[in-house]
């Protein structure tokens, strides 16, 4: 149980945390991976590498250190990481290891004078409230999918039943289960986790599901990135009929029942999870408005299908931008262009960092209300502002 007085000296240390809680967790990633090979296929090599996993951990600390009194008050950032933990099948046993590893980084980092046996007491305390409250969600969350009608438990096996080209750098895998079972239903904007060896390591990925439920397949859409240890060899040396291993669905960022005016924005590949909240609304009257930015026609997706969906029905309105136009970059003046008159929208948005702040920004300055935008990151959650 963690005292008044624990709740205290956690919070005194969140100066620190501002200062120096990247480097402190940058060292614990080491310790972390260093020391135990059974949790790197958890943690993404490509965003420890450009220290996005870091920065977005330092980040999760820092509210959780500024809120324990009132956890309520961190919003969606609780459900973002229980829901990319279920998405990867994060276990109750994994948390001593993390603890006890961000302890010891405590510890070294930032010395005996400041990290005293009191300081690492409060930060023991808190950690394990904070582990109890993640493993319940997680456990429950893993129950519903097993429980559910198509639904399972850890890794099923999905055979490539279709890989279709979309773009210069994005194809489509169709997935169906090799056990011939049906396939639980997922919300719109979801993804799944994908445990795959290669070149002998385990890794695993979240992908957004980028079609809507059927229950006989899903469909993930995914980007070749030049770095991207997985994105290469799915779209190199995956091919039809080739077997992967799937978690259930999983995600907080889901288009929610509403009668407003819907505004879907999206950047890059970040169009995935809005295809499937597009085709949701189209089975109403409801006024959709979809913006997609890519760099190029050439590496968009799905172009020729949104502009049917556009002739087939009149309440979609789509707008696209691309860098080489002018304005290259989505902002306040080109939303206002776009979006409809009445600012009383729903607007759910995904891309790059920099392209969410940018939207976010725009959003806020034509008066959206902050309650109704709503926005998922692909990779570590981080602050948009």
């Amino acid at each position: 149980m963690l005292t008044a007085e624990q709740r205290a000296i956690v919070q005194s240390t969140v100066p620190l945390l501002e200062s120096g809680g990247e480097a402190l967790i940058t060292h614990f990633y080491q310790s972390l991976l260093g020391g135990h090979p059974e949790v790197r296929a958890l943690f993404n090599s490509t965003h420890q590498q450009s220290g996005a996993q870091p920065r977005a951990l330092a980040f999760s600390v820092l509210m959780y250190a500024k809120h324990i009194d009132r956890l309520e008050n961190l919003g969606n950032l609780p459900a973002q990481i229980i829901n990319k933990h279920v998405a990867l099948q994060v276990q109750p046993e994994h948390y001593p290891i993390v603890g006890q590893c961000l302890l010891a980084s405590i510890r070294e980092v930032l010395g005996a004078e400041i990290a005293t046996d009191a300081v690492i007491d409060a930060w023991a305390a808190a950690y394990q409230q904070l582990a109890d409250i993640l493993i319940g969600a997680e456990t429950q969350a893993y129950d519903r999918n097993a429980s559910a009608p198509g639904g399972w438990r850890g890794a099923r096996a999905f055979r490539v039943a279709r890989k279709q080209v979309e773009s210069t750098e994005i194809t489509s895998f169709y997935l169906a289960p090799v056990d011939g079972g049906a396939v639980m239903a997922h919300l719109p904007g979801q993804f799944i986790g994908l445990r795959i060896v290669v070149d002998g390591k385990e890794q695993r990925r979240n992908y957004s599901l980028s079609a809507l439920a059927n229950g006989r397949e899903l469909r993930i859409s995914v980007k070749r990135e030049a770095a991207g240890v997985v994105s290469r060899h799915l779209h190199d040396a995956v091919h039809e009929g080739d077997v992967l291993e799937i978690f259930p669905p999983a995600g907080h960022f889901t288009l929610a029942e509403s009668a407003k005016p819907l505004v879907l924005i999206s950047g890059g590949v970040g169009i995935t999870p809005t295809l499937p909240m597009l085709a949701a609304a189209l089975g109403s009257a409801r006024p959709v408005v979809f913006i997609h930015c890519a760099r190029t026609p050439e590496v968009q997706g799905f172009r020729a299908r949104l502009d049917a969906l556009a002739l087939q029905h009149p309440q979609l309105q789509c707008h696209y931008l691309y860098e080489n136009a002018a304005p290259a970059r989505l902002g306040a003046e080109q939303l206002e262009r776009w979006l409809p008159a009445s600012r009383d929208v729903e607007a759910y948005f995904c891309g790059p960092q920099p392209f969410m702040a940018a939207v976010l920004q725009g959003l806020r300055v034509l008066g959206v209300p902050p309650a109704q935008t709503h926005y998922e990151f692909f990779g570590p959650s981080q602050a948009l502002a």
